[in-house]
C-alpha cells in the first residue's frame, strides 16, 4: 500500500503540479493550497508524512490527531511554526530542507540592489564605448591612473542603508540572512507579524507598509499575486516613497504600476529600479520602462529569470523531496530537527 503524505503550500496550481511531477513514484500525496486547521486535521487522518511550505501553524493538537503521522518536512528555513516538542513526543521526525530556488531569488535581489546603487548599467555601457574625449590616456601604475574617467556620481554602497521588504516569504528569510553582515538596517512588512525571536535571529524590525515605503533605501518588493496585490504598488504608494530611493522587485509580475513607475522614474522618483517580473510577459519593445531604459534610466529590465535557468528537471528542484525519499527507504534524511 502506498504511504500517504500532505503537502501543503500557499502557491498556485502550477507551482503545485511542478512539484507534485517530481515526487517520488508511488507517494500518494494530497495537495492542499493554505488549509484551514480543520482541513489540515481532516487530511492527516492515516497520512504518514506532512510536508509544509510555510503554510499554517503545526501545533501539539494536530500532531496528536494525526496518528499515523511518521515525518514532518517543512520546505524552507524557520520553523519557529512546528511544535518540535509535541512532535519528539509523539514520535514524530521533523527536517527542513531550503529551496534551491528561493535562494537564488534572493541572491539576484542582493544583485539588483548592488547593481542599482552603483549605475552599473550605465557606468559599463560608458566604459564600452571607450569614447576618447573623457581624460587623457596613459598607462597606468601605483600612482597614476584614471579613477571614475566618466565622472560617474551618485555611486553608492549599501552600508549604512535601511533595506525595506515587502512580502515576507520564504526569499524574504533568505535574503534578510545574505544582508546579514551587509551593515544595513532591515525592516519587513508581512500580514502575520513574525515573533520577536524569529525578528532577532534575522535582524528584522516589523513595519507598516507605508512606513516602510517612507523610510527604506532599498524597496524590496516579493508580494505574491493576489486580488488584493494586484496593481498594489501604484503612482500614490511610489510617490511615497523616500526620496532617493530604489526599487528592487523580484515578486510576483502584476503588482507594481509600471507605467505609473515610469512617469516617476522620468520624474526621477523613485531613483532606479530593477525588474524581473511583469504584468504582460514576454515584454515588448514600446512598453514605457523599455523605452525609458533606452533612454538610459537607471533601470535593470530581466527576463524573468531570477530563479536562475534550470534545466528541464532540473535535480535541484526535485531534490525538496529527498528527506521523503530518505524516509521511505529507510535512510536518516538530512536536515533533521527532531
Amino acid at each position: 500500500m502506498a504511504a500517504r503524505a500532505v503537502f501543503t503550500t500557499a502557491r498556485s496550481a502550477r507551482h503545485q503540479n511542478d512539484a507534485l511531477a517530481v515526487a517520488p513514484e508511488g507517494l500518494d500525496v494530497t495537495m492542499l493550497r493554505s488549509p484551514d486547521r480543520a482541513e489540515l486535521a481532516r487530511a492527516l487522518d492515516g497520512a504518514a508524512i506532512l510536508v509544509s511550505e510555510r503554510s499554517g501553524t503545526v501545533d501539539a493538537g494536530l500532531i496528536a490527531g494525526a496518528a499515523d503521522l511518521r515525518l514532518i518536512l517543512r520546505l524552507g528555513e524557520l520553523s519557529h511554526d512546528i511544535d518540535l516538542e509535541a512532535a519528539r513526543g509523539a514520535g514524530v521526525m521533523v527536517c527542513r530542507r531550503e529551496q534551491e530556488g528561493v535562494l537564488r531569488v534572493a541572491e539576484f535581489c542582493v544583485l539588483q540592489s548592488l547593481a542599482l546603487l552603483r549605475r552599473l548599467r550605465e557606468s559599463e555601457d560608458l566604459a564600452r564605448a571607450a569614447a576618447q574625449d573623457w581624460a587623457a590616456r596613459r598607462r597606468t601604475d601605483e600612482n597614476s591612473f584614471a579613477y571614475n574617467w566618466t565622472r560617474r556620481r551618485g555611486l553608492r554602497g549599501l552600508h549604512g542603508l535601511e533595506v525595506g521588504i515587502l512580502g515576507f516569504g520564504e526569499i524574504g528569510v533568505a535574503l534578510a540572512r545574505r544582508l546579514q553582515g551587509w551593515g544595513v538596517d532591515l525592516g519587513y512588512n508581512r500580514r502575520s507579524r513574525l515573533p520577536e525571536t524569529v525578528e532577532a535571529e534575522l535582524g528584522l524590525v516589523w513595519l507598516p507598509a507605508e512606513t516602510l515605503l517612507e523610510r527604506a533605501d532599498i524597496v524590496v518588493c516579493l508580494l505574491p499575486y493576489t486580488e488584493e496585490t494586484a496593481g498594489w504598488l501604484d503612482g500614490t504608494r511610489l510617490a511615497a516613497m523616500k526620496p532617493g530611493a530604489l526599487l528592487v522587485s523580484a515578486g510576483s509580475g502584476g503588482v507594481i504600476d509600471e507605467a505609473a513607475l515610469a512617469a516617476g522614474l522620468a520624474s526621477g522618483h523613485p531613483a532606479g529600479a530593477a525588474l524581473d517580473t511583469f504584468a504582460v510577459e514576454p515584454l515588448v519593445s514600446d512598453h514605457p520602462l523599455v523605452v525609458l531604459a533606452g533612454q538610459g534610466a537607471n533601470l535593470l529590465l530581466t527576463p524573468h529569470v531570477a530563479d536562475g535557468a534550470p534545466e528541464e528537471g532540473d535535480p535541484e528542484f526535485a531534490a525538496m523531496w529527498q528527506p521523503v525519499r530518505d524516509f521511505l527507504e529507510g535512510r536518516q534524511p538530512g536536515g533533521r530537527l527532531v
